[in-house]
């Protein structure tokens, strides 16, 4: 918007790692003493659901793919498939540094762009929406994946750490229906693997930098879009091969 000043983008740190369940309880048992829970986890946990939309070339997962460092990605975001809390999202990527965008939409909103009618979002009071307006109406953003995952969350103020647990990481199939309990999914890691992030703006304290990583872990360069997007996808090419061929004989 004009005459807006725009506050300087801070980006924070962020480290993956794949690692196993016991791998991952014991990090817990070591952190515990030191971190606390996030006060939005009911009982240490929440789901977390985010529609990932790309454009006409799909550039956000083949920057991935090709490893281009600085790159973005889009999602709509919510929890334990309740609409009382959705986000708009892009997070920008720089190397191991993110930043985060978000803003607040409504039921009414979201549908609105799931009906492909995005006249709001231009004269939306996030000045995030009036981008995804551009994104949308220009380079063809639309619906991609659905992404959903277990996350136990911990943190701490001093560094503005947040260190996360990410288990179940699944792919949603055959619809884009964020807020359907019963959409199918597809597992996409392996068998007893979580994704360990931690993140932080300022620091690592010392003491939480000594308890991390395990030993012999490095960090990976693991994306849930992309895994979920080829695992979804995949289903997909197979489905219309099987269609392919049921034609064939019946012709």
């Amino acid at each position: 918007m004009e005459g807006m000043i725009r506050k300087p983008e801070v980006y924070r740190n962020e480290w993956k790692y794949l690692i196993s369940e016991w791998e991952a309880e014991l990090l817990k048992q070591r952190l515990s003493p030191f971190l606390q829970s996030d006060p939005y986890a009911v009982n240490g946990t929440y789901m977390i659901r985010s529609l990932y939309f790309d454009d006409y070339w799909n550039s956000s997962y083949e920057e991935k793919m090709m490893g281009v460092d600085d790159r973005c990605k889009w999602r709509i975001r919510i929890y334990n498939y309740s609409d009382s809390r959705i986000k708009l999202e892009r997070k920008k990527k720089r190397g191991s540094y993110i930043h985060k965008d978000s803003a607040t939409l409504t039921r009414a909103e979201y549908d609105s762009i799931m009906r492909e009618d995005y006249g709001f979002l231009l004269h939306h009071s996030a000045p995030l929406c009036q981008e995804f307006y551009y994104e949308c109406t220009v380079n063809r953003f639309r619906p991609k994946v659905i992404v959903d995952y277990d996350r136990e969350p911990f943190i701490q103020e001093a560094g503005d750490v947040r260190i996360t647990f990410d288990s179940g990481v699944r792919a949603g199939i055959l619809g884009f229906d964020i807020f359907d309990p019963h959409l199918p999914t597809l597992d996409t890691l392996e068998p007893d693997t979580l994704v360990l992030e931690v993140k932080f703006t300022e620091f690592l304290p010392g003491l939480i930098h000594k308890l991390l990583p395990l030993d012999g872990q490095e960090f990976t360069a693991v994306s849930k879009y992309t895994l979920c997007y080829e695992r979804a996808h995949h289903l997909t090419d197979v489905l219309a091969g099987i269609t392919k061929t049921n034609r064939r004989n019946r012709v």
